[in-house]
């Protein structure tokens, strides 16, 4: 990503990952369409609102993948071979070692969990059993996130595509055998789940295996070295709180939800995977500035860095609108197509209608935050997404649903305004980084 017309190598790179990010979303789409099908509101409701309590884990860790990838995609960029082998190998034994962490710790989280955030009692049990299979095979999404993340650092995301696409082909042949012809109900879509993360991350350590370069892997040199440790935590830490303390933020937002129903909850469930498929674009052309801003920042050349952001922001913020419109405009239909009910169907058109219009803040935050990312300012982003999505969003919905009663305007407005914040805030950051006051150079764009 050092040379060539920058808007080329921004979509070259991205558009692997915007397939691939499609084909991830799948994973849980497809979960929340068959059980919202063939097994209830109850399961839809259950699965969709599952998100928040993985985050505080799982999402933590993918949190220090990006700590590993930036550090990885800066040796890479410098050709600092030793250094990246280090990293590379240490990067894997610390996903080890997470992995049972988070196997366990998942499972002793899940009742608490479910008491903060006022889940409905028809839907605790089910929730409860989709969460345990899950966690005992949340190693598999784990070594995917770290495996995928090495790849895609040093320029390398054909690989992570091809195997994601594979997994989710076989995450949904899964959802269909163990739910229509074996019927386990939710349990059977947790174990589709799993089995089909645990084939992408075989599929993606056995790539790295066969890889010949400095950041192949090799079990005799795995090893745990502290600089590249150090290193990870610096950068990888931050995001990773961030992950995981807007998780539990999200729990908190989803217990405003919750308290509305199982009709609610599955209608926001919905209305989530429509959400996540309209920014497929945006988080792929954001991690694709990450990785851009981080070789031509290891390379010395921040003005083309630079340039790099300008140029993720447009194309960002151009995909969101073009996106965002369509699922306004078609949105019963859409809905429609998740849940037979229509009591979920008109709960998620009201979260369209209040949310969507808000898409085009979110332009700053993924792009702003991958640019300060790639150039070591791990902790900048982080503070100002926590205060956003944290402070700023409790005290608004306290203030305006437990004191003012504002009732369910306020409950689906509560993400918009963390990312109203968060957009100021990070524009703000980057206006003031190194990156933004970088001197021009003549490096062709």
């Amino acid at each position: 990503m050092t040379q060539g017309v920058i808007w080329r190598q921004l979509v070259s790179f991205a558009l692997p990952m915007m397939v691939g990010l499609f084909f991830q979303q799948l994973y849980n789409t497809v979960d929340t369409w068959v059980v919202g099908q063939y097994v209830g509101k109850e399961a839809q409701a259950a699965v969709g609102s599952s998100a928040s309590i993985v985050n505080l884990t799982v999402g933590f860790c993918a949190g220090l993948s990006t700590g590993a990838s930036v550090i990885i995609s800066q040796r890479f960029g410098a050709h600092d071979k030793t250094g990246l082998e280090k990293a590379v190998h240490t990067s894997i034994v610390l996903t080890a070692i997470l992995s049972v962490i988070v196997t366990f710790l998942g499972q002793l989280i899940i009742s608490p969990m479910q008491g903060f955030m006022k889940t409905p009692e028809n839907v605790i049990p089910v929730q409860r059993e989709y969460m345990s299979i899950y966690f005992w095979g949340a190693c598999g999404i784990m070594f995917y996130n770290m495996g995928s993340g090495i790849l895609r650092a040093v320029g390398d995301s054909r690989r992570p595509l091809i195997f994601l696409i594979i997994s989710a082909c076989l995450n949904m042949g899964l959802d269909l055998l163990l739910v229509l012809v074996i019927p386990l109900g939710v349990a059977g879509v947790a174990y589709a789940t799993i089995l089909s993360q645990l084939i992408s991350a075989l599929l993606i350590l056995n790539s790295l295996a066969r890889e010949r370069g400095p950041y192949g892997l090799r079990l005799k040199k795995l090893c745990f070295d502290m600089e590249s440790f150090r290193k990870i935590i610096r950068l990888g830490l931050p995001s990773a709180i961030q992950t995981g303390v807007t998780g539990f933020s999200n729990a908190f937002v989803q217990s405003y939800t919750n308290a509305l129903g199982d009709a609610a909850m599955a209608g926001y469930a919905v209305y989530g995977k429509l959400d996540n498929f309209v920014l497929v674009p945006l988080q792929a052309i954001g991690m694709a500035s990450t990785t851009f801003v981080g070789q031509n920042w290891g390379a010395r050349n921040p003005a083309r860095a630079k340039r790099g952001v300008h140029m993720a922001m447009l194309m960002g913020n151009g995909s969101t609108l073009v996106l965002g419109t369509l699922v306004w405009v078609l949105a019963r239909q859409l809905l429609g197509f998740f849940s037979p009910v229509e009591e979920v169907v008109s709960y998620g058109q009201r979260f369209i209608r209040f949310i969507t219009p808000f898409y085009l803040f979110l332009g700053s935050n993924q792009i702003y935050s991958g640019a300060l990312r790639g150039v070591g300012d791990a902790t900048g982003p982080t503070v100002m997404m926590l205060l956003s999505y944290v402070a700023f969003r409790q005290l608004y919905l306290y203030t305006s649903v437990t004191v003012l009663g504002l009732g369910f305007p306020a409950v689906a407005l509560g993400y918009p305004m963390g990312w109203v914040m968060c957009a100021l805030l990070l524009t703000i950051r980057y206006r003031r980084s190194v990156l933004f006051r970088a001197e021009k150079t003549d490096a062709k764009s």
